[in-house]
C-alpha cells in the first residue's frame, strides 16, 4: 500500500468514527492536553487504533485524536506528537499529518511547550510563533523525491491569521508575544552556552519539536498558526537546573491562556 493510500484510509477510518470530517486541527504539547478535554461532543479515537498515528513516549503526551467543536468549529485535536529525540526520525509525524490532509484539514494549529530567551517573557506567558529556526535538526523531507519538497518557507506561518490571532488576544485581554521559535533535537536540555548562540541568532524561545510538523504541513499544503507555551526561562538565566516536571507543571498556566483564545477565535470564524 502507499503512503498515499494508507492516508486515505486512515481519513477515511477518522471520519466514519467521527461522523465528520473537519477542517481544522491542533497538535497539543507537553503538558496542554488539558485543552483536548474542553471539545464538545468529543469523539475520541487512541492512536494505537490509527495507522501511522505515533505512540508516544513522553509523560504528559496523551496519545489520543479528539474529535468534535470549539466554539461552533469542528476540530481534530492531537494530544500528543511524536518527537525527533524518541526515535531520531524527523518525518515521524508525516503519516498522521498526511491522514489529516486526507481527510480535509487545511488549517494547523501547533502548540508546544518552551523555554524563553527573555526575561520580559517569563514562564506562564504565551508567544506566538512568528518564524523559526531549524538549524540544529534533520528536514522531515529528506529523502522525499517529487518537486514538492522544495517547500517555500519565506511564509511559513500565516500572516493574516497571525494578525487575526493578535486582534482576538487583545480584545480577550491576553498578551500574545511574538517571536522566534528554535528548534533542538533534545532530550537533554541546551546549555548556556547553545542559549546564548540561540539569542545570537534571533531567537526568542527554544524547544524540541514543532518546526518538523510545520514543514510537513506546508508540503501537505496547509495553512498554519503556531504557539508556545512558556514554562522556563532558559538554560544560564536563572542559575537553577531546567527539568521535565517544571514543563508539565507550568504549561497549564500558560494553556488555559491559549484555551481562552482559541475558544474566541473558533467561535468568531467558524470552519
Amino acid at each position: 500500500m502507499s503512503p498515499e493510500e494508507a492516508a486515505r484510509r486512515t481519513a477515511e477510518t477518522i471520519a466514519g468514527k467521527a461522523g465528520f470530517a473537519p477542517r481544522t486541527a491542533l497538535i497539543l504539547g507537553s503538558g496542554l492536553s488539558g485543552l483536548a478535554d474542553r471539545i464538545e461532543g468529543a469523539v475520541e479515537i487512541a492512536y494505537a487504533d490509527l495507522e501511522g498515528f505515533p505512540r508516544p513516549s513522553v509523560s504528559g503526551h496523551a496519545g489520543r485524536l479528539v474529535l468534535g467543536r470549539i466554539g461552533g468549529t469542528e476540530v481534530a485535536v492531537m494530544a500528543g506528537r511524536s518527537h525527533f529525540y524518541e526515535h531520531g526520525r524527523s518525518d515521524a509525524m508525516r503519516p498522521a499529518l498526511a491522514a489529516l490532509a486526507a481527510l480535509g484539514v487545511e488549517t494547523l494549529f501547533l502548540t508546544n511547550a518552551a523555554g524563553s530567551l527573555h526575561e520580559e517573557m517569563p514562564p506562564g506567558s504565551l508567544m506566538q510563533i512568528v518564524d523559526h529556526i531549524g538549524f540544529f535538526g534533520v528536514n522531515p523531507l529528506i529523502g522525499e523525491t517529487s518537486d514538492g519538497r522544495f517547500v517555500g518557507m519565506t511564509e511559513a506561518y500565516d500572516r493574516q491569521l497571525a494578525m487575526c490571532l493578535q486582534g482576538e488576544a487583545q480584545a480577550e485581554g491576553i498578551e500574545l508575544h511574538q517571536g522566534v521559535y528554535l528548534w533542538v533535537t533534545g532530550p537533554s536540555f541546551e546549555t548556556p552556552a547553545e542559549i546564548r548562540a540561540a539569542h545570537a541568532l534571533g531567537a526568542d524561545a527554544v524547544g524540541m519539536s514543532t518546526v518538523p510538523e510545520v514543514i510537513l504541513a506546508r508540503y501537505l499544503g496547509m495553512k498554519v498558526a503556531a504557539f508556545s507555551v512558556i514554562t522556563n526561562l532558559a538554560a544560564g538565566m536563572t542559575g537553577r537546573e531546567l527539568s521535565h516536571d517544571e514543563t508539565k507543571e507550568l504549561a497549564p498556566q500558560g494553556g488555559r491562556k491559549l484555551e481562552a483564545l482559541l475558544a474566541r477565535h473558533f467561535a468568531k470564524v467558524p470552519a
